[in-house]
């Protein structure tokens, strides 16, 4: 009976032993696959390792699981899984490691202050370099994303002089030059900024300017306008007052000269109509002489005949006289025209 029991707890233990050893065959083989980047396969096959493997095989697929979903862009499945681990296994060697994860997992999520307050707790448990450095790079990199490049610096360069030896130094290294990058390109960007601004006071202001002058200058040819065209009428009233002034004076003269002018028409008819009465006088005169035999002129009508050729040479006179007074008016009436 012993010896039967005995044969009994040793198939037991066999069997319990082969079952260890494919559970772990399985366990190695989502672990390879992780490794290999098959997330998808890593995770089906850890899955079915998690849900028929003891305790810590489970606690163990399942901490690769969160791997895999954090590898395959799952971050809602992973954050999930690495919280289960926490709950379940606090005291699974891979708890520790958990928080680190997590704070990854937050960070691709984009709650990188969370991220930064888990990776922070995680920093100040482990005691190792490549663990305290790994976790101090992803809270660089979650200030980064935040903008908080002064900071994001301060982090970086802490793993180059505290860590030389962290993987994540060569990393950090360029994060460095990226930041240092974009601090010039900031300060460039301020200075197109202000100089651009600056422009654009420069245009408004000369724009301001332009339209001032443009007024000013309206304004001024408007008054220039009104002066000229005060000017102007001004002189023109003045030449018209004067224009009349010169008027009323030549009319004036004309009838002046025209009643004068009428006075001497009218002395030249008298002094013609005289002329004419002496030629009829002459006339009469001469044949009232008799013709004598001898040609000897009385003295009496001699006289008579003499002094009537006087009056009417004088009357030529006057005639000619008058006639050479109205031309030289009437030659200044048309220069007056």
């Amino acid at each position: 009976m012993n010896r039967r029991v005995a044969i009994l707890l040793v198939a037991v233990f066999l069997l319990a032993f082969q079952v260890t050893a494919e559970e772990s065959t399985s366990l190695r083989r989502g672990i390879d696959l992780y490794g290999a980047g098959k997330w998808r396969d890593a995770i089906i096959t850890l899955r079915q390792v998690s849900a028929e493997a003891n305790r810590d095989e489970a606690s163990e697929a399942l901490y690769w699981i969160a791997l895999a979903e954090l590898g395959s862009g799952e971050y809602e499945a992973s954050l999930k899984d690495l919280d289960e681990l926490l709950k379940t296994a606090p005291a699974h060697p891979r708890a520790i490691e958990a928080p680190y994860q997590r704070g990854r997992v937050l960070y691709h999520l984009g709650r990188f202050d969370d991220a930064i307050v888990v990776l922070k707790t995680y920093t100040d448990t482990v005691t190792d370099e490549a663990r305290r450095s790994a976790a101090t790079y992803w809270i660089g990199e979650s200030l980064y994303s935040l903008g908080r490049f002064d900071d994001a610096r301060s982090i970086f360069a802490l793993i180059i002089d505290k860590y030389p030896g962290s993987p994540k130094f060569e990393s950090s290294s360029y994060r460095i030059a990226l930041i240092d990058q974009k601090a010039r390109e900031s300060e460039l960007l301020k200075l197109l900024k202000w100089s651009h601004e600056e422009s654009l006071k420069t245009v408004e202001e000369y724009q301001r300017r332009e339209r001032s002058y443009e007024q000013a200058i309206v304004a001024y040819q408007k008054r220039i306008a009104e002066m000229l065209k005060d000017t102007r009428l001004a002189d023109l009233e003045k030449e018209n007052k004067s224009l009349t002034e010169k008027n009323i004076s030549l009319e004036s003269s004309l009838k002046e000269t025209k009643i004068s002018l009428d006075g001497q028409i009218r002395l030249l008819e008298e002094s013609q109509q005289k002329i004419e009465q002496l030629n009829s006088e002459l006339a009469t005169v001469r044949t009232e002489i008799p013709t004598p035999t001898i040609s000897v002129v009385p003295i009496s009508n001699t006289d008579r005949i003499a002094r009537l050729l006087t009056i009417k040479a004088e009357a030529l006179s006057i005639k000619e006289s008058i006639i050479e007074r109205i031309a030289a008016q009437t030659d200044a009436r048309e220069i007056v025209k």
